[in-house]
């Protein structure tokens, strides 16, 4: 099964996966348009780390607790919305008061927020696990790492993107941001249960 096809399916996967991901770190460049490099590497480092991680605890689900993860794969969809539309929203209304605000007063994604955002754009990943459940450990790992480097690298475009268009955007730009996040939590929603 180490073939190419595997190869191929697995960076697909990461490139599927990695598309909520890419939208929320295009709005946290809008809102944080003087990101430092370091702190770019470590948001889009968070972002793989959890696309990576979710395939391989979904697989994990599958070999030992199949019967329990069924029922919680129910609640996916309502998970992402809560958190997207509880991030989405403080960003929204934090432009909305900020408004004649000084650039250099608006918040930085802080770390908690990075890690709601990271489970809210990967907890539909978990599900892949069923995509992969005929891995053994070994390619099951090797698939989780492709996923998380292909998503590092797309999350980092949309860092940069974010940043170039939040200089721009100016006092614009955490609205904007707010209202991606609520977007991408709505397409969640809507996917996960139709």
């Amino acid at each position: 099964m180490w073939n190419s096809e595997f190869f191929i399916k697995s960076i697909l996967l990461g490139l599927g996966l990695a598309m909520d991901a890419f939208s929320v770190s295009l709005a946290n460049g809008l809102n944080e348009p003087q990101m430092k490099k370091p702190k770019m590497a470590g948001v889009a480092g968070m972002f793989g780390v959890f696309q990576g991680l979710m395939p391989l605890i979904g697989w994990v689900c599958i070999h030992t607790v199949v019967q329990y993860f069924s029922a919680f794969e129910k609640l996916i969809p309502w998970i992402a919305l809560v958190l997207l539309l509880y991030i989405g929203g403080k960003m929204l209304i934090d432009g909305i008061k900020c408004k004649g605000c000084e650039e250099e007063k608006k918040p930085a994604v802080g770390f908690g927020m990075l890690v709601m955002q990271g489970v809210a754009t990967s907890i539909d990943a978990l599900s892949v696990g069923f995509t992969i459940s005929e891995y053994g450990l070994i390619q099951a790992a090797v698939c989780a790492l492709l996923i998380a480097v292909v998503t590092f690298f797309i999350c980092l475009a949309g860092i940069i993107i974010g940043r170039k268009f939040g200089t721009k955007l100016s006092g614009k730009a955490s609205i904007f941001g707010g209202i991606i996040l609520i977007a991408i939590g709505i397409e969640i929603f809507i996917t996960g249960i139709f």
